[in-house]
C-alpha cells in the first residue's frame, strides 16, 4: 500500500507542520523516543498495528499515513506570504520583468510556449502538448473561486495598492482589476498547461527549475544552445497578463521531490510596495504553507495539495502526466479590448438574464491565440520522414465550467500552408533543385560563415544553413517572406526580399539554421549557440546583442547580415524566371515586342546610362499597350534621369511615337513629368506604363512595339 514518500523523511515534516517534537509524538504513541528516531531516519518502519496511532497523533486519517502522496491537514494552514518591507527603506514600484512586455495573450502565447519546448522530455520522442483554457467566472463561480484564494485576506493589500494608483503604472493596472471584477461581476482565468514536460522540479529555494521560476528573476537554467529562452524573462509575460498581477501553479514533476512528484502547489503575486496597517511589504507575496524551518515559520513555501484543493483553484491537470499549469488570474489582453471596444457597447444577455459584456472579450482572445500559435509555431508542429512534431497545442474556453469555445487543435497546414509544405518536403526528401511544377519545394544550402570566440580573427568553419522556397498560397498571410528558424524550430526572424527580378511569382521561403537543419549538419551546434546570443529577450530577431560582443566580438553581427545577403541572393536565383528572348506571352505577342538596344553611351569616365533589360505587355480592352519594364542600373552614386519612349516598328522611315496614358513607378526608381529618376544605390528598377489609344496610327493587334530609354528629356 505504501505508494507515495519514504515514510521516515514524510513523518518528519509532518511533525514540523503540526508544530510536535518527535518526544511529544513518542508520548503520545506510549512508545519510546528513540523507536520514533528510528522511524525519521529509516532504520524502521511503524508496525501496521500503530498506523493507525500516527494518523490520530497528526489529526488524519489511516490512508494518508498509509499512501503518503499529500501531507497531513493538521498544523499550520495554507496561507499567503507578503515579503516584509526592505529594512533601508527601499521600494519597488513592480517587477521591472514585467515591463519588458505587454499585457498581450499573443506574447504570452510565444513566450509560454517557447519555455514549453525548452522543457520537453525529448528522451520518449513525444511532442510537448500545450493546452490554453480561457475561463470566464461569474455569479457563484467567481466567489467561491475567490474564496479558494483567500481573497479577504488580500484584500487589504489590493486596497492599499488601489489607494496609491495614481503613483505607479502597476498600481493603476492592478486598480483597473479589482474595479473590472467587482463592477462588472467577472474574472477571466487564462490556464497554460503542458503535458510531456519536466515540471518545476527542485527544492524551494536552492538552485533548481521551480525556484528559478517562482523564487527568482531574470535567472535562466538553460544550459543547452538548442533552447529557446537565454534571459530569464519570458517567465514575466505571465505576471504581466494578469491585471490583479496574481499566478497559481501546479505541477508534476518528471523528477521526484520529497518522494512525490502530483499536484505540487504554490501561487505568487505581483504588487508594487504597499503598507498595510502600517506594516509596509516590499511588493510579491506567495500563497504555500509556512515552513517551520523559516524565521517564525513566516515563509511560504510549496506544499502537496490534495485533489478537492487544486479543483477549487481550477488548478486540476488532465492526468499524471508530467508538465506543469499556470492559472493566470485576471488576464487582460490590450489587443482584444482595442479590438472590440465599439462591440462592447452593445451588452445582451445570457440564458440567466445576466449581463455579457465579456463573451465577445474572451473569444476575441481564443482567436488571438489561435492565430499566434499558429504563426510562431507551424514549424514545431510539423513533422515528415523520421522527423516527428516537437509541439501540439490547441485552445478552448470556457464560462463557469460551460463550453462556449470547443478545444481548437492548432493546425500548422491551415496556418501556414506553403511553409509546412516545404518543411515536409524537407523532411520527407522530395525537394527540387529548381522547381518547374506548381507545389514544388526547392532547396538550396546557402554558406553561414561562423567567427572565432574571444574577439579572435578568422573563421571557425561554415556552417550550410537550408533554405527552402515554394509558391505562396492565400493563407499565408504576407507573400515573398523568408520564416528563419533554429532549433526549437519556432520562427524568429522574419523578412521579406529586396530587389526580387520582374515578373516574380509570390512565394514563401523557410531558412533552417543550427540544429533545425539537422543534428549532423557540420557546426550545427556552434550555429545554434550563436544564434541564440544574437537574439534580443524578444527573440524576434538576429543581430547585435551584448551577448554576441561579449563571448565573440563588436562585428560578430556582420556575419549575421553576411547570411541575409546569402539567402537573398539564393531566393532570388530560385524565383526568376528563366530567361525567353522576346519577353514573356504568346508567341504571337513576343513576336510584336521589342526593347530597343544600342551601343550604351558614356556619360563620363567609366559611368555606363541605366539599360532596358526586360520587357512584358499585354494588350488592355480599350486596345492599348500595357507594359511591364525592368531597367538594369550601373554602379553609381548619381545616375542620370531616363525617358521611356513608346514607338511604332515599321519597315522604313522614323518609327511613330505613341503617347502615354499613365506611367507609374513600381521599383526603385520615381516618375516625375514622364521622367524616370532612380533610387541610390538601387540596382534593378521597374515601372509600368499604358500608352493612350488617341495616339495610335493603326489599330494596336497590327503594330509592333518598341520601347526605348533614353537620356534626359528623350530629345
Amino acid at each position: 500500500m505504501d505508494t507515495g514518500e519514504e515514510f521516515g523523511p514524510w513523518l518528519a515534516r509532518q511533525l514540523k507542520l503540526s508544530g510536535k517534537t518527535q518526544a511529544e509524538l513518542a508520548e503520545e504513541l506510549g512508545l519510546t523516543r528513540a523507536a520514533v528516531s528510528a522511524w525519521i531516519t529509516k532504520r524502521s518502519v511503524p508496525r501496521p498495528t500503530v498506523m493507525g496511532e500516527i494518523a490520530k497523533a497528526l489529526g488524519t486519517d489511516i490512508g494518508t499515513v498509509h499512501t503518503r502522496t499529500t501531507d497531513t491537514q493538521a498544523g499550520l494552514p495554507v496561507t499567503w506570504y507578503h515579503r516584509p518591507g526592505y529594512p533601508d527603506g527601499g521600494r519597488d514600484g513592480g517587477n521591472a520583468a514585467a515591463f519588458a512586455f505587454d499585457a498581450d495573450v499573443q506574447v504570452l502565447a510565444r513566450e509560454t510556449c517557447q519555455n514549453s519546448l525548452d522543457e520537453r522530455l525529448a528522451e520518449n520522442g513525444r511532442p510537448v502538448r500545450v493546452r490554453y483554457t480561457i475561463h470566464e467566472l461569474t455569479g457563484e463561480t467567481l466567489g467561491a473561486f475567490r474564496r479558494a484564494i483567500l481573497w479577504d485576506d488580500l484584500h487589504p493589500h489590493y486596497a492599499a495598492v488601489s489607494e496609491a494608483a495614481s503613483h505607479q503604472k502597476v498600481g493603476r493596472v492592478v486598480d483597473a482589476g479589482v474595479r473590472d471584477m467587482f463592477e462588472k461581476g467577472r474574472l477571466v482565468l487564462l490556464r497554460v498547461d503542458d503535458y510531456n514536460a519536466s515540471g518545476l522540479t527542485g527544492d524551494d529555494y536552492d538552485d533548481g527549475k521551480f525556484a528559478a521560476v517562482v523564487r527568482r528573476q531574470l535567472e535562466s537554467l538553460k544550459s543547452g544552445s538548442g533552447a529557446g529562452g537565454s534571459y530569464g524573462l519570458g517567465k514575466a509575460t505571465l505576471w504581466a497578463t494578469s491585471a490583479l498581477g496574481m499566478v497559481l501553479i501546479n505541477s508534476t514533476l518528471s523528477v521526484p521531490h520529497e518522494g512525490r512528484t502530483e499536484r505540487r502547489v504554490i501561487g505568487r503575486l505581483e504588487l508594487p510596495w504597499r503598507s498595510v496597517d502600517g506594516q509596509p511589504y516590499a511588493g510579491p507575496a506567495w500563497l504555500g504553507r509556512p515552513d517551520p524551518d523559516s524565521p517564525g515559520a513566516q515563509v511560504a513555501r510549496s506544499w502537496w495539495a490534495d485533489e478537492e484543493t487544486v479543483e477549487n483553484l481550477h488548478l486540476t491537470r488532465d492526468s499524471d502526466e508530467p508538465g506543469t499549469s499556470f492559472l493566470i488570474v485576471g488576464a487582460h489582453d490590450v489587443a482584444s479590448l482595442e479590438q472590440n471596444g465599439s462591440d462592447n457597447d452593445t451588452e445582451a444577455e445570457d440564458e440567466d438574464g445576466v449581463v455579457d459584456d465579456g463573451t465577445r472579450d474572451i473569444r476575441a482572445m481564443h482567436r488571438r491565440l489561435v492565430e499566434a500559435l499558429g504563426r510562431d509555431f507551424w514549424a514545431a508542429m510539423t513533422g515528415g520522414g523520421t522527423r516527428l512534431p516537437l509541439l501540439e497545442t490547441s485552445v478552448r474556453t470556457l464560462r463557469n465550467g460551460q463550453v462556449v469555445i470547443e478545444e481548437e487543435k492548432v493546425d500548422p497546414t491551415a496556418a501556414q500552408p506553403s511553409r509546412t509544405r516545404a518543411l515536409r518536403a524537407y523532411y520527407e526528401g522530395t525537394t527540387v533543385e529548381r522547381r518547374t511544377e506548381a507545389g514544388q519545394v526547392a532547396c538550396r544550402t546557402v554558406p553561414f560563415k561562423l567567427p572565432l570566440a574571444g574577439g579572435r580573427r578568422g573563421t571557425l568553419g561554415t556552417h550550410p544553413a537550408v533554405l527552402l522556397v515554394t509558391d505562396a498560397e492565400d493563407a499565408d498571410g504576407v507573400p515573398n517572406q523568408v520564416h528563419s528558424l533554429r532549433g526549437n524550430r519556432m520562427t524568429i526572424k522574419k523578412s521579406g526580399v529586396s530587389g526580387l527580378p520582374l515578373g516574380v511569382n509570390s512565394f514563401q521561403a523557410v531558412l533552417l539554421a543550427g540544429h533545425a537543419a539537422g543534428n549532423e549538419t557540420p557546426f550545427a551546434e556552434e550555429a545554434e549557440e550563436f544564434l541564440r546570443a544574437a537574439e534580443p529577450p524578444e527573440h524576434d530577431r538576429w543581430g547585435q546583442t551584448e551577448e554576441l560582443t561579449l563571448r565573440w566580438s563588436h562585428t560578430a553581427h556582420r556575419r549575421i547580415a553576411r547570411l541575409t545577403t546569402e539567402v537573398n541572393a539564393a531566393v532570388k536565383e530560385l524565383v526568376a524566371r528563366p530567361k525567353r528572348s522576346g519577353g514573356e506571352g504568346s508567341p504571337k505577342l513576343r513576336k510584336a515586342l521589342t526593347v530597343g538596344r544600342k551601343a550604351a553611351p558614356r556619360r563620363g569616365p567609366g559611368q555606363v546610362l541605366p539599360e532596358l533589360d526586360g520587357l512584358e505587355a499585354t494588350i488592355g480592352e480599350a486596345g492599348e499597350w500595357r507594359i511591364t519594364a525592368e531597367v538594369k542600373l550601373p554602379r553609381g552614386d548619381e545616375l542620370p534621369a531616363m525617358t521611356p519612349m513608346v514607338l511604332l516598328d515599321v519597315r522604313s522611315g522614323s518609327r511613330p511615337r505613341l503617347d502615354w496614358a499613365e506611367l507609374t513607378a513600381v521599383d526603385g526608381c520615381v516618375v516625375e513629368d514622364g521622367i524616370l529618376r532612380f533610387s541610390p544605390g538601387a540596382r534593378r528598377a521597374v515601372f509600368r506604363g499604358s500608352t493612350d489609344v488617341t495616339s495610335h496610327p493603326v489599330r494596336t493587334t497590327l503594330t509592333r512595339l518598341v520601347l526605348e530609354l533614353r537620356a534626359g528629356k528623350g530629345e
